[in-house]
């Protein structure tokens, strides 16, 4: 199983394997990039000191560690260690780690079984391990790039911790390349712009570092050192760590509503940009931006959603990369426009009054009185015309008569609502003194 790190392997083989792995540290102490959990005060290495481990939950981006760290817990515990794959494995092999496991717990050993990918197990496979983990059969550590709070049952996630992995900063990354660097004697090939690139590249993933600096090496000629250009050249830069259909999608297009809805047009054309470079569906970010119109700007500027839909449109027209254009015109319109929730927060509440008195009936004089047997009960009966009075408002009362008048929409003093709300107040007005 590929990770950053894990124990070595005898020194003979050391010329035929990758850099990450000949790199992988031998004790948590040396591992690097997650100093919160394997550091001095960490709290991986604060279980192994009070001498005991639970079940836990490893959850962070690749190339940070995750495996690694289970294999060193389990060495560093004086247990067992098992691996196995939710991609490749069902409930036979399941069973058959649970039954060995066993078997070493009656001969007194532990077992620290190590699960990757296990937000894949569906739910039934998921509860098969609530009863090893009660009765102590094994210390379960799972694996998971996916958001445990989604992706796994509710039931095994109130029998295990938690645990985050953080993807490697810059500084921990160029520590990575020096002990690269230490174990190949001799330096990477980059000047000082390049080596910057190639952090950046690395996108927090300690094992892709190593694999691009393996990739700068395998390419230099000897005295050759590479800049910026030369380095995308090589390695053709790498892909963005981005899933359409999974954490990296949604953590982008909520960074991308946010810097709209915080009016900084910037950043959020750089998570627009962001997106589009990792091949989000265009059309995807003009339904999304639709949506920013009517949220968050609503009535303070009513040509939001014409401009947004307009783009969704030119983008139908004109295709990508043209179209893309339109979306970022719309994005940057949306940022600096003014903003206002009170249509979206009176929805919630309209629509939460509908549901509590969805029985009552509206008042009489506003129905209409198809029939005579209706015009007897009184049905539109004191119904006032708006257009035959006074500024062609008659200011009746139009909730049922067991609710009341109600106020849904607050529009504040900002854009095109301040008007809509000298309107409100003027009516209002009238609404009193025409009782």
């Amino acid at each position: 199983m590929s990770d950053l790190f894990a124990p070595h392997e005898p020194e003979q083989m050391a010329g035929k394997r990758p850099l990450a792995d000949r790199l992988r540290p031998k004790t948590l102490a040396e591992v690097s990039g997650q100093p919160h959990l394997t550091g001095e005060d960490g709290v991986l290495s604060r279980m192994i000191a009070a001498g005991s481990l639970g079940s836990m939950i490893f959850w962070g981006p690749p190339g940070t560690g995750k495996t690694t760290v289970a294999r060193l817990l389990s060495g560093e515990a004086g247990l067992a260690f098992e691996q196995i794959s939710a991609i490749f494995s069902g409930v036979a092999d399941l069973k058959k780690v649970f039954d060995a496991a066993r078997q070493r717990r009656m001969a007194g050993r532990q077992t620290l079984l190590f699960v990757d990918e296990i937000h894949r197990f569906n739910r039934a496979q998921q509860d098969s391990f609530l009863p090893v983990m009660e009765d102590g059969t094994i210390i379960l550590v799972g694996a998971t790039t996916e958001n445990p709070s989604f992706e796994l049952n509710a039931a095994l996630l109130s029998r295990a911790r938690v645990l985050t992995f953080r993807p490697h900063d810059e500084e921990s990354l160029g520590e990575l390349l020096k002990r690269a660097e230490e174990a190949e004697q001799k330096p990477l090939p980059l000047d000082g712009e390049a080596r910057a690139s190639l952090l950046r590249m690395a996108d927090g993933d300690g094992r892709a570092v190593l694999t691009l600096a393996e990739e700068v090496w395998r390419a230099a000629r000897p005295d050759e050192t590479f800049g910026q250009e030369d380095l995308f050249r090589i390695v053709q830069r790498r892909a963005p760590v981005y899933d359409k259909a999974q954490d990296g999608h949604y953590n982008l297009i909520s960074a991308l509503h946010k810097s709209v809805r915080g009016s900084d047009p910037d950043a959020a054309l750089y998570y627009l940009c962001r997106m589009f470079d990792a091949g989000e569906d265009p059309l995807f970010l003009g339904r999304r931006l639709v949506r920013m119109a009517v949220e968050d700007i609503g009535l303070a500027d009513p040509q939001a959603l014409v401009i947004c839909n307009a783009a969704k449109d030119a983008y139908d027209f004109l295709g990508s990369p043209e179209g893309e254009l339109a979306l970022a015109e719309a994005c940057v319109y949306l940022a600096t426009a003014p903003k206002s929730n009170a249509v979206y927060t009176a929805f919630k509440q309209a629509t939460r009054a509908a549901k509590e008195n969805g029985s009552l009936l509206p008042p009489k004089h506003i129905l209409n009185a198809p029939t005579k047997l209706m015009k007897g009960e009184g049905y539109g009966s004191g119904y006032r015309y708006d257009h035959d009075e006074p500024d062609a408002f008659s200011g009746q009362d139009y909730f049922p008569e067991k609710m009341g008048r109600q106020t849904f929409y607050d529009p504040p003093e900002r854009g095109f609502e301040r008007e809509i709300r000298k309107r409100l107040d003027w009516w209002a007005k009238l609404r009193r003194e025409r009782g």
